[in-house]
């Protein structure tokens, strides 16, 4: 799951947000909203995909900078969020 989910993520920012511009470049820990990358309604944006993507419901309060600012911070928290989803 690691690179597949960042890799999925990247892409669909780079593609929704960069409007395919792959010059722009990013790390994982880079925050994507501090660099422009997101804004607030691209945050929501982001949430519905993944909601979409990987089949799971996100909380208004889990959508914070700490779970969704980077792509370390978004894999963490989806690697969590899985497995409380598949364990209940």
């Amino acid at each position: 799951m690691n690179q597949d989910v960042k890799t999925t993520i990247r892409e669909f920012i780079v593609e929704n947000f960069l409007f395919g511009d792959t010059s722009v470049v990013f790390d994982d820990d880079d925050s994507l909203m501090e660099n422009g990358i997101l804004d607030s309604t691209g945050i929501l944006e982001l949430v519905a995909f993944l909601e979409k993507e990987y089949g799971i419901r996100i909380a208004n309060e889990e959508i914070l900078p700490e779970n969704m600012d980077t792509l370390n911070n978004l894999h963490r928290f989806l690697e969590k969020k899985m497995k409380l989803e598949q364990a209940s």
